[in-house]
């Protein structure tokens, strides 16, 4: 009690006490309403009671928007995390396209047995397969030439890009024979498979493009002359192979394939017979030609120069 004995103490709790009283007997009229005159009390209370019900509408709106967004918002990262599972799916199973299968660009492969050569085979005096320091040579024309069988246990097997060189590398094969032979690099058929592949000369399941033979005779400093045979005649190939160049040929199917076989026109002799190299096979390679015979089996087809090209070193280089 002391300090309402300061003066001017007490009024601090006139106003609070006013207001606790004025609570407490409103609470106690409203308490005798409710018993004595509810409709009194129902007209009281009802601004009160719409308050809280407005509250209460309020909330729940609220709490349905907020789920129906909690919703959307689920469903959406749902969405966006499938989406960047199939994107990943898509960049683990990618593989690279494959080209369009060539149609007239290709060398076909051989599968089934030929006719044999018209001929039987030339006497050693004209030509002859020789062996020297792990190297074959095939003797004759106007120079010795090296030799590559693409049949040969050494790389029949290596991987001419997805396929073989011994099913599907008579391209490469002769390639390797031609720049062996011309050049001063000395490539083997699995060398220049790779080599072929790496330049996109290798076509799936088909063997080479047929822009394997001036594209790679190029890719090693040698020059490739087309030759059409509608507009080449016996003396013109007779003249390049007695002054020592190769002409690459692309013949169809005849003697020497079913499907289509890249082989070398490596010389001639002195009554016209012209000699080979062809890569699948030694006996035919030691056999005598008539290059009528040839020029009928070449390739129909005419792309990058083909089916003939004369390739000879480059007097530049």
């Amino acid at each position: 009690m002391k300090n309402f004995e300061r003066p001017g103490t007490w009024k601090r709790y006139i106003l609070p006490t006013l207001l606790l009283a004025a609570v407490c007997i409103g609470a106690v009229e409203l308490l005798v309403c409710y018993y004595q005159a509810p409709e009194t009390y129902a007209a009281i209370t009802a601004p009160v009671r719409a308050v809280v019900r407005r509250t209460g509408e309020v909330g729940e709106q609220v709490w349905d928007n907020l789920r129906r967004r909690t919703d959307e918002a689920v469903a959406q990262g749902v969405s966006q995390v499938q989406a960047g599972l199939r994107r990943l799916d898509e960049l683990l199973t990618w593989e690279p396209p494959q080209p369009e299968e060539p149609q007239e660009e290709v060398q076909l492969v051989d599968d089934r047995t030929v006719a044999p050569p018209p001929r039987s085979q030339a006497s050693l005096s004209v030509t002859s397969l020789l062996k020297q320091d792990g190297m074959e040579y095939l003797t004759g024309g106007s120079r010795d030439l090296t030799y590559y069988n693409q049949t040969d246990e050494a790389w029949a097997e290596e991987p001419y890009g997805s396929d073989t060189i011994g099913r599907y590398g008579c391209g490469p094969a002769v390639m390797a024979m031609v720049v062996s032979t011309l050049t001063d690099t000395q490539m083997d058929p699995a060398q220049m498979a790779q080599h072929c592949v790496d330049q996109g000369y290798w076509a799936k399941k088909q063997g080479s493009y047929w822009a394997i033979v001036p594209g790679a005779a190029a890719d090693f400093g040698l020059t490739c002359t087309p030759l059409p045979p509608e507009e080449t005649d016996r003396d013109t190939i007779l003249h390049y192979l007695s002054t020592g160049q190769l002409l690459v040929a692309l013949v169809g199917p005849g003697h020497f394939t079913n499907g289509g076989h890249f082989i070398i026109l490596r010389g001639t002799t002195l009554d016209g017979s012209i000699l080979v190299a062809d890569p699948a096979s030694p006996e035919r390679s030691l056999t005598l030609w008539d290059l009528d015979l040839i020029l009928e089996e070449l390739s129909h087809g005419r792309s990058d120069g083909g089916p003939l090209w004369a390739i000879s070193p480059n007097i530049f280089s």
